[in-house]
């Protein structure tokens, strides 16, 4: 019988560990549908927040790139491929339906973040670095970061969720699947001794815990009213008069 080696085995189950974190990413790219569902049948983005959907579209074609320029990491290319085009879509839509007085701050936030921060990051390290594994190495530094990024963008509206008592505007499956996609992913990186896929994942592990933490906190919390016609809010101890 062939015997096989230690790490003939290890490369097995980087595969399969990665493939399941390819799975959890799509699902993590998926989750806002619901949440685009409801903004594209109310016709209004109301309280949510874009800069989750703008963080995770940047930190998801940075990925592509790393994955392409990188020798083995083709899991990585291929479902940040997948998730770039998924985010662009929720970007636009919630571009269309965002109130006029967000409009502008929205897109300056959209062109900034995913438009010139990815072509000069690109453009930057193909300039910088002539071989390679340089570019590589320095798009690793520049992934990590964003990861970190995407991983506690949610928490943008946990002044929201404190102020109303309420997680309404703050999705569950988001933050549930960012938490298991840190976890698997960490635990891909750590099979695979890529440093830059371990630090970032292993963070969003950590913030995915502190989300959901919060989300169970206030999920049956009693919400603040909004009085919105003297732009107060009612705390839930205060009857309301009708």
């Amino acid at each position: 019988l062939p015997l096989i080696s230690p790490s003939h085995n290890m490369a097995d189950l980087s595969f399969y560990v990665g493939v399941i974190g390819n799975v959890i990413s799509v699902l993590v790219f998926l989750s806002p549908v619901e949440t685009f569902w409801k903004i594209v049948k109310g016709r209004s983005t109301e309280e949510y927040e874009c800069l989750p959907y703008v963080c995770t579209l940047m930190s998801s074609s940075l990925w592509t790139y790393y994955g392409i320029v990188t020798p083995g990491e083709y899991l990585v290319s291929t479902v940040n491929g997948f998730g770039a085009l998924a985010e662009s879509i929720y970007v636009l839509i919630f571009l269309f339906f965002v109130p006029k007085s967000r409009f502008l701050k929205t897109v300056a936030m959209v062109l900034a973040l995913n438009v010139c921060f990815p072509v000069i990051a690109i453009l930057g390290t193909r300039t910088a670095f002539g071989d390679a594994n340089s570019r590589s190495t320095s798009m690793g530094f520049i992934c990590a970061t964003l990861n970190i990024i995407m991983y506690g963008s949610p928490l943008s509206v946990i002044k929201t969720v404190v102020t109303t008592r309420s997680v309404q505007f703050m999705p569950f499956w988001l933050s549930f699947f960012l938490f298991l996609n840190g976890a698997i992913w960490g635990v891909y990186a750590l099979l695979l001794h890529d440093v830059f896929l371990l630090v970032p994942n292993g963070m969003g592990f950590l913030l995915g815990t502190v989300q959901l933490l919060i989300y169970a906190y206030y999920r049956n919390a009693r919400p603040n009213v909004q009085d919105h016609e003297e732009g107060l809010i009612i705390p839930p101890s205060q009857p309301l008069l009708s």
